[in-house]
């Protein structure tokens, strides 16, 4: 009778293997519905979008001159010159604003992440008096253009005698409210018994932000440092504003400056887009890994 019974029972080994059969198990590919394929299209489109004007900025840049104004417009030349790059590097000090880029780009970033970490862990963290106030001002900071603060950003700048200095396009840059935005949702994720399992053992505030709170959030401080530092490296106006000597420009602000002193030819202008940009097009291949993570774990998914 128990044996019948056993026998009656279903092997969890058979019931399973249906289930994997329809390729949605363990070490099978899933299988290709409607839904993905309408999202592979969709992607395969933004992809194209996003990719066919660097792929015309690339091509025009490699056209002869006069070429790249021809009606129609002809994606190749009736030759491949690297003249329009030739001109751009000697006609402006592109070393030197390429350093000045990533030392500005740098120092922008370390600066930033640490200054805007301290504050959202302060406001995820602390309580102290008026912080739901202060914490409503810096995030009222996203919705205030930047060019509005120009015009004092660069008297206060004067006062301090920073114009045509580092220090002086890297300071304004630190304060970034939609970062402790980020930060703050990151770290209110943070579970709370780490912390008070080290404030038990005698750690202060100090060392439990610097040894449990930071190690834990590298994928969103990577994110951050990302975003930081491919603004920096694109920002033109306040840089533009703020320097005048031509040995402390950056990037940007020096190849707008040799345009305007040979007119346009497109093709230099296309030349100097594409050594501008490629930088941060290996930045952003390198650490495009990082940026997804950093996305994914600040919280805001779902919100």
């Amino acid at each position: 009778m128990s044996a019948a019974a056993d026998t009656s029972r279903p092997d969890p080994v058979s019931s399973a293997a249906p289930a994997s059969a329809g390729g949605t198990g363990s070490g099978r590919r899933p299988r290709w519905t409607r839904g993905r394929v309408a999202m592979l299209l969709a992607a395969l489109v933004l992809a194209a979008a996003w990719l066919l004007p660097l792929a015309y900025a690339l091509a025009t840049s490699l056209k002869p001159m006069g070429e790249e104004v021809e009606t129609p417009l002809a994606w190749i030349g009736s030759s491949v010159t690297f003249d329009a790059y030739d001109k751009v590097w000697a006609a402006g000090d592109l070393p030197r604003w390429m350093l000045n880029t990533l030392y500005i780009s740098v120092m922008t970033t370390l600066l930033t992440v640490l200054l805007c970490a301290m504050a959202a862990y302060g406001f995820a963290r602390t309580e102290f008096r008026g912080r739901k106030v202060l914490y409503a001002v810096v995030l009222a900071g996203i919705m205030v253009p930047p060019q509005v603060l120009m015009a004092p950003l660069f008297a206060e700048m004067a006062a301090l005698g920073l114009v045509d200095t580092y220090w002086g396009v890297i300071l304004p840059q630190v304060a970034v409210p939609a970062m402790v935005f980020i930060l703050v949702k990151f770290f209110e994720g943070v579970p709370r018994e780490l912390e008070e399992a080290a404030f038990c053992d005698g750690a202060g505030r100090w060392r439990v932000f610097f040894t449990i709170v930071l190690p834990l959030s590298r994928p969103v401080l990577a994110a951050v440092s990302i975003f930081v530092f491919i603004h920096t490296w694109n920002n033109f106006l306040w840089p533009f504003l703020v320097t005048t000597d031509p040995n402390g420009m950056t990037l940007p602000v020096g190849l707008v400056n040799i345009q305007s002193s040979y007119g346009v030819r497109y093709s230099q202008v296309m030349a100097s887009l594409v050594m501008a940009g490629l930088p941060l097009l290996v930045v952003f291949a390198v650490f495009q890994r990082q940026i997804v993570r950093g996305v994914a774990h600040t919280g805001l998914a779902g919100k």
